[in-house]
């Protein structure tokens, strides 16, 4: 029996397998120059195939010399010319099956076609009968994947590592007594390149100088080489926990505004947080809601449901896997993960052609993650790209923020003809004002919007205070006043005491505010208003005046329309519901950007 193999089958160690089962026992290898030439050149590149493929006609000579085979080498050496058209080199190696009147032998399904199309003896060797998973738990370095191992790292004269637990809680401890040679990792290379050339569901998802990333079943392997590194390394990790949309307790009103396809999401957290587990999760819990949804991911390392379609990079560019998603038309796309400025321009116009998209980011705050944009897309364009930020840190979510547009005067600023395009960034669930973005001259600030109650703590209240003090030789009646700046305060009178504190011409605020030495903005107080802070929980909503308040009898405003009414507790709070018609009363009224206020009875 005459064999000629082709790179793929000997690059996957297929042959030398057929061999100990018998199959090819006697058999005359012959394998072609052109072959030798293509693994030459893919190991020289840092290649892990082209090494693969040497270290397999390295055995086959073994096999010759005890005399279980023939083998010879055969052809002659492609020039340049003739390699670089694509498909060159199987033309070779084909043509020399025919002049040898030999079997040829691949697992490169286009190549089987070719030859069967050109009437010549060919052997098209399918995936391997063993199962993915018997393949893959054979594998030398699967013995540190303990139930509780989350990743093995493997370094070249070093003992082997594991990290044990979970996100958020695991240790860095060694798997071993002895250090591993260059031997031992070019072996575990290579086995797990076979494998996943052989396994349906594995991939080489990257292959560079150097550098190789395989995806076997759910595990990622990375395998590093020099020069890219300064010795031999493979990181091998796996997804520990899965997770559905329940077990991260999140209420109906965020559930809804995840599943809402008009919305850009961006999914933070440093890494090993959970990012990726989070959005397999959302990933799912829309697919049960009935839309479709599609991934896009480099490496495909997302367990989600098979229904779920997983693509990667199409000619190893994602801009042309967006371009083939925008016309299959999905509802929801999860793209794990955004890392570079092309990243960031392509999500950014998926989402501005109204595909409902998920980003998976590197942040270790929130709001560095709305940074991560800046320059990259349009300031303006920011809250139309994405609107909210879920940050995930030890598997659990740390914080969801909502980023809106409007014109206003920053916080800071007291000209009025300052007023400026501002992108107000928000805490999701207290609707609290955390940080304004906006240009100043050339630059683009992101400004921490300081909390109202670190600020009338201390001297802030002592100012307030005196202010109160200074206004009310002037008026008859209730005064109310807010520190907004180091130069500016807010002044609260009853409707017709207005005129009275401005004066004629203005000369009693003036004379006021250089008494005060600060700028002073006069506004109607409206029954004492008290704007409590809102605290949605799980299931619950909660409005916090604070103790000063505490056993006040209180009317709780949405706008100008009564909500209910109530005894604030001890801390100053009310607590409602969220079921309740109360409590949906007050939910609607947030949701229609309503003001809500407590009256003093």
């Amino acid at each position: 029996m005459k064999i000629v193999p082709d790179t793929s089958v000997i690059v996957d160690g297929r042959v030398t397998s057929l061999i100990e089962d018998g199959e090819f026992a006697g058999a005359e290898i012959i394998i072609p120059e052109a072959v030798v030439a293509e693994l030459e050149y893919q190991a020289n590149e840092g290649f892990e195939s082209g090494l693969s493929g040497l270290d397999e006609i390295v055995r086959l000579q073994g096999f010759h010399k005890k005399g279980d085979i023939d083998l010879r080498f055969t052809g002659e050496r492609p020039t340049m010319e003739e390699t670089r058209p694509v498909g060159e080199i199987d033309a070779i190696i084909r043509n020399v099956s025919e002049q040898e009147g030999a079997t040829l032998c691949t697992s490169d399904r286009l190549q089987a076609h070719v030859a069967e199309a050109k009437g010549l003896k060919t052997h098209y060797m399918r995936p391997a009968s063993v199962s993915a998973e018997q393949e893959i738990e054979s594998l030398r370095f699967q013995k540190y994947f303990e139930e509780d191992v989350m990743s093995v790292h493997l370094r070249e004269g070093c003992r082997p590592y594991v990290k044990r637990g979970v996100p958020g809680n695991f240790t860095f401890e060694p798997a071993g007594h002895r250090s591993l040679s260059e031997r031992d990792m070019e072996t575990m290379s290579r086995h797990i390149i076979e494998a996943a050339k052989r396994e349906k569901n594995s991939f080489l998802e990257i292959e560079r100088k150097g550098v190789t990333v395989v995806q076997l079943e759910a595990m990622r392997v990375v395998i590093a080489r020099p020069r890219f590194s300064d010795r031999f390394e493979i990181t091998a990790t796996r997804p520990v926990v899965k997770l559905d949309l329940d077990d991260y307790g999140l209420d109906e009103e965020t559930k809804s505004r995840l599943s809402n396809f008009r919305r850009g999401v961006l999914v933070s957290g440093p890494p090993g947080s959970g990012k990726s587990t989070f959005a397999q999760a959302v990933a799912e819990y829309l697919h049960e809601q009935g839309a479709v949804v599609k991934t896009m991911e480099s490496p495909r390392d997302l367990q989600v449901n098979e229904e779920i379609t997983q693509y990667g990079p199409l000619e190893d560019d994602m801009e042309l896997t967006s371009d083939i998603l925008l016309l299959v038309r999905p509802d929801f796309v999860v793209f794990d993960e955004v890392r570079k400025g092309e990243d960031f321009r392509i999500f950014a116009d998926m989402r501005l052609a109204g595909m409902g998209l998920i980003g998976v980011t590197h942040a270790n705050r929130a709001i560095d993650a709305i940074q991560r944009l800046i320059g990259r897309v349009e300031l303006g364009m920011i809250p139309q790209v994405t609107d909210t930020i879920i940050h995930i840190n030890g598997g659990q979510i740390e914080q969801i923020l909502e980023v809106e547009f409007t014109v206003k005067l920053p916080a800071g600023m007291e000209e009025a003809d300052l007023a400026r395009p501002v992108i107000m960034v928000k805490d999701f669930n207290t609707q609290k004002a955390l940080y304004e973005i906006y240009t100043y001259g050339e630059q683009v600030v992101v400004m921490a919007i300081q909390d109202r109650e670190e600020k009338t703590t201390g001297s802030g209240k002592l100012a307030e205070r005196q202010l109160r003090h200074i206004v009310g030789r002037w008026i008859d009646g209730v005064v109310d006043c807010e520190i907004t700046s180091d130069n500016s305060a807010n002044v609260y009178v009853e409707e017709e005491n207005i005129p009275h504190i401005i004066g004629k011409g203005g000369k009693t605020i003036a004379s006021i505010e250089d008494e005060a030495g600060i700028k002073l903005n006069v506004k109607p107080l409206k029954k004492s208003e008290i704007r409590p802070n809102v605290i949605k929980q799980k299931n619950n909503v909660v409005l916090d005046a604070g103790p000063g308040h505490a056993g006040k009898e209180v009317d709780i405003m949405g706008g100008d329309e009564l909500l209910l009414a109530g005894t604030l507790s001890q801390e100053g709070t009310i607590k409602v519901r969220r079921r309740s018609t109360q409590g949906k009363a007050i939910m609607n009224a947030i949701a229609s950007n309503r003001d809500i206020t407590m009256r003093p009875r």
